[in-house]
């Protein structure tokens, strides 16, 4: 098959958050199983080029209509590790990636907007015809719209459209200029409720429900999350749109790439280790309290890897640290803030606890570190309010280090409560696991968990080796998505 995925990253060139991972994932493992697949990218002036071999000009002076007159592009094309993506660059006066951010700006409805149909008309006339178009997230969800309403019309009318939803609460949103600069036009058309318009403000479109309602398939990243999404308010509105599309919407599971995650080759960490040879993982943890300035200790190392933001479950992470301490265990954060107010809470407490041998706050994104705290930490914490599929748990099992999840979203359908699973056997549980948001229910997980460590080590280790045996590489959720791309071409 011929895939082109069209996204708003791909890491490791452009990357925000777990979307960029996916999508680059994806991508290289379809390729491995033997599809062609092309990805479609803004070529934003912030963007890693250092990641991109061989960057040159595919197509020159491409003709975006756009509000009734023209904006031309150029489309350049490049490997990005192996993956061929195509980036476009409107020559515009309104600089539409040209702002030193991916996202954050007050006309990003109009950029994706315009991004989405300087997609379209790439393919169009370059005679690209792609069996499956895999758009993500609301910053492509007018590509469906566009395909149902004009280019199907304009010679691409076999080419079909699966739509992943990432993260429901960015929703992207706007009005009649969107469907003016477009050339979708007719708001009496879109607005109607069973199309684009918005399903709590009359007077907006909304792209993300725009995707749903005219993709040929969608889906989220993880079978529990899709549930979530139709039947609790992690819909963020869009549950009534869901119901109303449940013949046409599923949950397939993101994977991590085990070439980048992976203990025994890793780069970043000093000494390789795999399920065999799991004593050595002690050997990173030695090193990694020698670099952060931690004592040397004979008791658990618990981290927290990730956004400070209230999706990760900000107040029970803070919680955490203090709780850790209590237990005389040891504590590594490694994250950064979205917000000025949780920036400088947590500066705050890393002031605090500065002199404090027993924990370390990293403020800010080091990839190297990442790796090493995943190889050196005892158990690592995610509490997240919801999480669509979460990546943190599957790499911590991948390094065997015990995750200790708020059974939301994909953590459901990744850790198995070493106590309480009652779907799995001993044999198949990895971890520990509480459904509430309080911290009575954090403590009570963190305990068990501190128990086993310490009373039952050999069981502990054991439950460390069963979490690294599970397979969460792409090579599963890639059959799955090239069994639905075969389907949606031959509905």
């Amino acid at each position: 098959m011929y895939i082109v995925q069209v996204a708003s990253e791909c890491a490791p060139v452009i990357k925000a958050g777990g979307l960029g991972d996916v999508v680059y994932g994806l991508s290289r493992e379809l390729e491995t199983q033997g599809h062609c697949v092309e990805v479609i990218l803004p070529k934003y002036d912030c963007m890693r080029y250092d990641h991109i071999w061989g960057l040159h000009e595919a197509y020159c002076d491409l003709i975006v209509p756009w509000y009734g007159t023209d904006i031309r592009c150029d489309v350049l094309c490049g490997w990005v590790h192996g993956q061929l993506c195509f980036f476009i660059e409107p020559k515009s006066w309104e600089m539409f990636f040209n702002r030193g951010c991916y996202y954050g700006c007050d006309d990003d409805p109009m950029r994706f907007a315009f991004f989405s149909k300087a997609a379209m008309e790439f393919l169009l006339r370059s005679n690209k015809r792609p069996d499956v178009i895999h758009c993500h997230d609301w910053q492509t969800g007018l590509i469906p719209v566009m395909l149902f309403e004009i280019y199907q019309y304009n010679g691409m009318e076999f080419q079909r459209v699966l739509y992943t939803i990432h993260n429901f609460k960015h929703q992207g949103f706007g009005g009649t200029e969107i469907l003016q600069a477009t050339g979708l036009n007719r708001p009496e058309h879109y607005f109607q409720p069973h199309r684009l318009r918005d399903n709590f403000n009359p007077f907006a479109i909304n792209f993300m429900k725009g995707g749903i309602t005219y993709a040929n398939h969608v889906n989220t990243v993880s079978p529990y999350h899709a549930w979530e999404a139709q039947h609790t308010d992690q819909g963020f509105g869009l549950g009534h749109t869901l119901h109303a599309n449940q013949h046409k919407f599923s949950g397939i599971l993101n994977g991590i790439d085990y070439d980048v995650w992976n203990p025994e080759v890793d780069p970043y960490i000093p000494h390789h280790y795999s399920l065999t040879t799991f004593e050595d993982k002690a050997l990173n943890q030695k090193e990694l309290r020698d670099r952060l300035l931690l004592r040397q200790s004979d008791r658990p190392l618990v981290a927290f890897i990730g956004r400070l933001d209230d999706q990760k479950g900000v107040h029970l992470v803070h919680h955490a640290i203090y709780y850790a301490l209590s237990r005389q265990a040891q504590f590594v954060l490694l994250g950064s803030a979205t917000e000025k107010s949780i920036n400088d809470w947590f500066w705050h407490e890393k002031l605090y606890l500065n002199d404090n041998p027993d924990v370390h706050l990293e403020l800010g994104f080091n990839e190297e570190l990442a790796h090493l705290i995943y190889a050196g930490a005892d158990m690592i914490v995610v509490p997240s309010n919801f999480e669509p599929c979460g990546l943190t748990q599957m790499i911590g099992l991948r390094y065997g280090t015990v995750p200790i999840v708020r059974g939301v979203g994909g953590l459901v359908n990744t850790v198995f409560d070493w106590d309480y699973d009652t779907l799995h056997g001993p044999e198949e549980r990895n971890g520990f696991v509480f459904f509430q948001q309080d911290t009575v229910a954090l403590e009570s997980a963190m305990n068990r968990a501190f128990d086993i460590w310490t009373q039952q080590p050999a069981l502990f280790r054991r439950l460390a080796q069963q979490g690294m045996a599970y397979d969460f590489s792409w090579n599963h959720p890639g059959e799955e998505y090239i069994d639905l791309y075969e389907y949606i071409r031959h509905k």
